[in-house]
């Protein structure tokens, strides 16, 4: 492990609110420790790094006297606004305290953002270009203060590894109170011990995995693994490490430090089929037979209206939707070629029953496999 990761030429690193919360609240003193190790990295080697943190609904929180985090939408979307300028200028002192030139750049997303392929091209030309300059670090966060519950999107363990995807990192790592993931819970379990590697994130692993209890965070080891199942599916490999323990960006890519390596996919995904799988938030989800599921996964086709068992959700044609087998599990995301409603009065025909139904056949296929991307 110790040469794994020597040739990382952009690296994400993910920080949490865990780690930045204390017994008082908001706690900014571990982002000392990261901005130095950060700026070392980018003067030894000359690498892209991004950050994407949590905290603004913390900071909030520490500055108007709250306790315990907001529960309402709105609370918390003001609370966020109050603490994301606060967060920044954190950052923005770290850098130029010990940066030698650096300067922290702010980008807030939603889901919204990566819905539509131009938004999509034009976060990643921006961040690519916030690259070119050599002496700025973009800080990605959710933009709480404006995303509703259904553009967000959901913690910054699932963002960070969406924009890694987009942006075609070599690495991702997520910082987290503890050095990993382990057989059993650290918290409760002295004879825990930690997974060095795991090569698929399987959804027994991830139902088998715990959310966070903490009242000031979102998510928990349940979010870093579908983050790392996210990632790997991309092509790019991820690592859990302890945001605690110094220099540990460092540590992790000489590999000296203590950490969870989850295994890349065997083939990365072009840019359009990572924009479908990871970009585009599925506004359904289409029921196949074993039949459908067979001829995707092992053969390569498309979905035809003739394995569609069931539909669920509202969406219009062009629409992501989620694709799942009888037992429940996400077998592949794509782009439907028919509303939901005309698909629920297709499913089960055989193709050349469409027009008949329908009074018209706009595709042969419900899915195309160009559009397709199996999870």
């Amino acid at each position: 492990m110790a040469d794994a990761f020597l040739n990382v030429n952009t690296l994400v690193v993910k920080i949490g609110t865990t780690l930045l919360t204390g017994p008082g609240g908001f706690d900014g003193r571990l982002l000392e420790g990261l901005v130095k190790d950060v700026v070392r990295l980018k003067a030894q080697r000359k690498m892209n790094i991004l950050i994407v943190s949590s905290g603004a609904v913390g900071c909030g929180m520490d500055r108007l006297g709250m306790k315990e985090r907001p529960a309402s939408l709105p609370l918390k979307q003001a609370t966020a606004a109050v603490g994301q300028s606060r967060l920044m200028h954190i950052y923005e002192a770290l850098f130029q305290t010990y940066g030698g030139g650096l300067h922290a750049a702010q980008v807030l997303l939603t889901a919204r953002d990566l819905d539509e392929r131009q938004g999509y091209l034009s976060i990643r030309n921006t961040l690519n270009t916030l690259f070119d300059f050599g002496n700025v670090v973009p800080i990605i966060n959710e933009n709480d203060s404006t995303a509703s519950d259904e553009l967000r999107f959901g913690d910054n363990d699932t963002l960070a590894a969406r924009v890694s995807a987009k942006i075609g990192a070599d690495l991702l790592i997520i910082l987290s109170n503890v050095d990993g993931l382990y057989d059993k819970n650290p918290a409760t379990h002295a004879d825990a011990k930690l997974i060095a590697h795991v090569e698929h994130v399987s959804a027994e692993l991830e139902s088998a995995a715990e959310d966070t209890l903490a009242a000031t965070s979102v998510g928990g080891m349940k979010t870093k693994l579908t983050a790392a199942r996210i990632a790997c599916a991309a092509g790019l490999p991820t690592v859990i490490a302890n945001g605690n323990r110094e220099n540990v960006v460092s540590g992790v890519l000489d590999g000296t430090a203590p950490m969870t390596v989850f295994g890349k996919a065997a083939n990365s995904m072009a840019h359009r089929k990572r924009w479908i799988a990871f970009g585009k938030a599925p506004r359904g989800s289409v029921v196949i037979d074993d039949g459908a599921k067979n001829a995707l996964v092992n053969q390569g086709r498309s979905l035809l209206a003739a394995g569609v068992v069931q539909v669920e959700g509202d969406f219009d044609a062009g629409e992501a939707v989620n694709l799942r087998d009888a037992a429940g599990h996400d077998v592949a995301r794509g782009l439907s070629n028919y509303s939901s409603g005309d698909l629920s009065a297709i499913k089960g025909l055989k193709t050349g029953q469409i027009a008949e139904k329908l009074g018209r056949k706009d595709f042969d296929e419900v899915i195309h496999r160009d559009n397709l991307v199996l999870l």
